[in-house]
């Protein structure tokens, strides 16, 4: 009767499946954090089109109003700088993720070569046996036959 195949590195295999699986996950939170970052820059873009449009439509504006304006305009300069220094970093953390990803899915396939090799030379070893004994039993029923 053959022996199942156990694979004596599977907890580890696993540990390693799992960390993939974190790996991936943390990417995809990070993409789904520049997407958003992505609206947010487009946003800011239109608000400041938006407002350099109607700064140049009013013709006749008082002293305070004009500050208002360039106030608000360079705030909004300022936003849309900050959002898309932010996107940059978020670019950069999806870049680090993805090759961390990359490296433990590497490992991961590492073990499961390693795995299959052992289950492949595991399953011949047993077949070898089981060919064994069916030599040793055929002979024992047959008789020796002299040479």
């Amino acid at each position: 009767m053959a022996r199942p195949f156990s694979f004596k590195l599977e907890k580890i295999l696993e540990y390693r499946r799992q960390l993939e699986d974190q790996a991936k996950l943390a990417l995809s939170l990070t993409r789904q954090q520049i997407a958003e970052q992505n609206l947010r820059v487009e946003a800011l873009h239109k608000d400041l089109e938006a407002c350099l449009l109607e700064l140049s439509r009013l013709k006749q504006m008082t002293q305070p109003e004009l500050w208002l304006w360039s106030g608000w305009r360079k705030r909004l300069e300022l936003d849309k700088k900050q959002a898309q220094a932010k996107l940059v970093e978020l670019q950069q953390l999806a870049e680090t993720r993805r090759l961390e990803l990359v490296t433990k899915a590497k490992d991961r396939k590492l073990l499961e070569k390693l795995r299959a090799k052992q289950a492949e030379k595991h399953g011949q070893e047993e077949q070898r046996k089981e060919q064994k004994e069916f030599d040793e039993t055929g002979t024992l029923r047959h008789g020796r036959t002299p040479y």
